[in-house]
């Protein structure tokens, strides 16, 4: 079966904006929102979604191409690419579909999106699985103090500069770009996101970085269920912060550390991932 033949493929009108979503289980499942990170796109969850679904019937996946990503959802501004508002179109997307609340998981950026979201709309939210990026306090006290985090985290001062960040990213058939993937990312994969990114998507989902906010560091606390997973080989996120994102968590927490394992964790470890948010997930 290829990557996408286990989707069926929807569209969400949004703040002016019309958002690519991707879908898969029954109408009537139990909700679960699934917010990719950077750069990628909802194609990302095909793997996990392949998994949960071989489990057994009962869960709606929903999977939307975020704001940058979704060609018709790429406003210029970029104060629009604020991850506050991100956290609003995941909310509103899933409420056009039907769903009001919802289980909830991210990656990467999207995990970023998932905790500012179970923070400020907690009656929308039932659990969340956070993979790679852990609650944004925790992340954010070790970007100020833990030399490790500071060096794993250089690049993010490249990916604000508009315009010289995506020259080098998308340079020499976007070698860079296709380095940042680890070979942890199936090569298909791939050459769909950089084709993304090379027709209009790159500089929306660098805007992600530099809309970024100084309020992130002040992030409430989520109530929600909640488990945090990271690899210890994660190039961008240190022991510091991973070890920290539990005390920004109100709820039932569950730190899951995975030895050996890096940051694309939806492609490397599915079937690990597919299991923890199935723990959260009543059967």
């Amino acid at each position: 079966m290829s990557n996408d033949a286990l989707w069926t493929r929807s569209t969400v009108e949004h703040d002016g904006l019309t958002f690519d979503v991707r879908l898969a289980g029954p109408d009537d499942g139990v909700p679960v929102v699934l917010l990719h990170g950077f750069p990628q796109s909802s194609l990302s969850w095909t793997a996990t979604a392949r998994t949960l679904l071989a489990d057994g019937p009962g869960l709606r996946l929903v999977a939307p191409d975020q704001r940058g990503y979704s060609p018709g959802a790429r406003p210029d501004d970029v104060a629009a690419y604020a991850t506050g508002t991100l956290a609003e179109d995941a909310v509103a997307i899933a409420a056009a579909l039907g769903h009001e609340t919802f289980h909830l998981v991210g990656h990467d950026w999207g995990a970023a999106v998932a905790w500012v979201l179970a923070a400020r709309h907690p009656d929308a939210v039932r659990s969340l699985t956070a993979l790679s990026i852990p609650h944004l306090v925790g992340y954010n006290a070790a970007l100020r103090s833990d030399p490790e985090q500071q060096r794993r985290s250089s690049y993010i001062g490249l990916f604000r500069e508009r315009g010289h960040a995506e020259e080098v990213l998308m340079a020499e058939d976007a070698r860079r770009l296709r380095a940042m993937y680890e070979g942890a990312v199936p090569d298909e994969d791939v050459e769909q996101y950089v084709a993304l990114l090379r027709e209009g998507g790159i500089t929306p989902a660098l805007d992600w970085y530099r809309a970024m906010g100084a309020d992130l560091g002040r992030l409430p606390a989520v109530a929600a269920p909640t488990t945090y997973v990271w690899g210890e080989d994660d190039l961008a996120v240190a022991p510091a912060a991973a070890e920290a994102c539990g005390d920004s968590v109100s709820g039932a927490y569950r730190f899951v550390r995975l030895p050996g394992e890096g940051h694309w964790l939806p492609d490397a470890v599915p079937g690990v991932v597919a299991d923890e948010i199935r723990a959260r997930v009543p059967g």
